[in-house]
């Protein structure tokens, strides 16, 4: 709601009515420009705070942090993620750590240097290095809290404590492919995710057949514009939050081969230390949606989307999955990334990564071709060195 707007449940004044004419807002009571904050939303109450000092006194009060924090994160009214919010710095601060987006400005050109080691053999276990005691990070620092929004609608919502199956006595967390698959595990409070669905009721465009579906795309596009993710990791330790997705996707398949399944991928741009050429590495964020239709309704199928998945890994510029050890302390150093609220700039950012990505990945293809013409003409030189041997020998 922009200033100035009509507060929901205010009338306008009859025009028959007595006015006053208000000079300033110092003519107005506490109680009043209170009443006007606590139905703004998260940016017009930023916003406010900045036009006069009352505003901006009152802007203050946590209660109406907290509001927009549950209009906006529907997962913040639970006892539980209330308490820890309040226990890393309470809701201001978090609304002003996860509303703005993660922008990655440190995004370098790929460089081929002869003395690197070839990318596959990188041994991911030498990325970070011997880690500082200091800076030990473990699985249960973290809490994600999750919410899906669907045309303002939220359509789910999970809060997970700590990293799921991270306390294995082999460890093969720390080394196996770091991902967390939300639809797996429990949030720990005995309810189990169940059927996650979509409808007509929730705004679905109603389709006549899959196959009009696969021409026009009418389900796909209005999917792909109405769902909106929020994906907050939380360290307790270390008291800081931050949000690790796009809001909207970043890229969209139909999943091959029936076309009933729908894919959307969000994510960020991440900091990564010491890992060659390029220090970054992109979180991704998978929800697949399937199609399940319940016979033909009025005007078309009875169109139903089911939530298949909703998953997280962190991925090298290499196109590789990054293992639990490293993926910790990349989650760790996003904390303290540079956030924005302008979703162009994280767009042109997550654009710039992929172009790097890219070129990386055909520079490999270009140094794979290399090696692979040397060794072809090492192994003719050899077999031709050892038939002229053995003709020298017959002789």
């Amino acid at each position: 709601m922009r200033i100035g707007a009509v507060p929901n449940g205010y009338k306008l004044p009859n025009h028959s009515m007595a006015t006053t004419k208000i000079e300033s807002s110092t003519s107005l009571s506490s109680d009043l420009l209170y009443d006007i904050l606590r139905r703004l939303d998260g940016p017009s109450l930023a916003k406010a705070a900045c036009t006069c000092a009352d505003f901006c006194s009152l802007s203050k009060e946590e209660v109406l942090w907290e509001n927009a924090c549950h209009s906006l994160w529907p997962s913040t009214h639970r006892d539980d993620v209330r308490s820890l919010i309040s226990s890393i710095g309470g809701f201001r601060r978090f609304y002003a750590d996860c509303f703005p987006l993660i922008v990655n400005e440190d995004i370098p050109a790929v460089q081929t240097d002869d003395n690197l080691p070839y990318p596959a053999d990188w041994n991911e276990d030498d990325y970070y290095g011997d880690s500082d005691e200091n800076e030990t990070i473990f699985p249960s620092d973290f809490v994600s809290i999750v919410d899906v929004r669907y045309k303002e609608k939220t359509v789910y919502s999970k809060v997970l404590w700590g990293i799921p199956d991270s306390d294995g006595s082999n460890g093969w967390f720390h080394t196996c492919p770091f991902r967390i698959d939300l639809l797996r595990y429990s949030d720990g409070t005995g309810n189990e995710d169940g059927d996650v669905m979509l409808s007509v009721d929730d705004g679905l465009p109603s389709i006549t057949s899959l196959e009009r579906e696969r021409k026009d795309g009418r389900l796909w596009r209005d999917l792909h514009e109405g769902i909106v993710l929020s994906w907050i990791i939380v360290n307790r330790r270390l008291k800081q939050a931050a949000n690790l997705t796009s809001w909207r996707p970043l890229g969209r398949q139909r999943h091959w081969p029936t076309d009933r399944n729908f894919v959307l991928r969000f994510g960020s741009i991440l900091p990564v230390k010491d890992i060659p050429p390029c220090q970054v590495a992109k979180c991704i964020i998978v929800m697949k949606f399937s199609i399940v239709g319940a016979g033909n309704g009025e005007g078309g199928m009875a169109t139903g989307l089911r939530l298949t998945e909703l998953s997280m890994q962190v991925e090298n510029m290499a196109g590789a999955h990054v293992n639990g050890r490293n993926s910790l302390l990349v989650l760790k150093e996003a904390l303290s990334c540079r956030r924005s609220r302008n979703y162009g700039e994280v767009l042109e950012y997550c654009h710039l990564y992929l172009k790097a990505q890219n070129e990386f990945k055909e520079e490999k293809i270009r140094n794979e071709s290399w090696f692979d013409k040397v060794y072809i003409i090492s192994s003719i030189a050899v077999v031709a060195a050892f038939l002229l041997l053995l003709h020298t020998l017959k002789m």
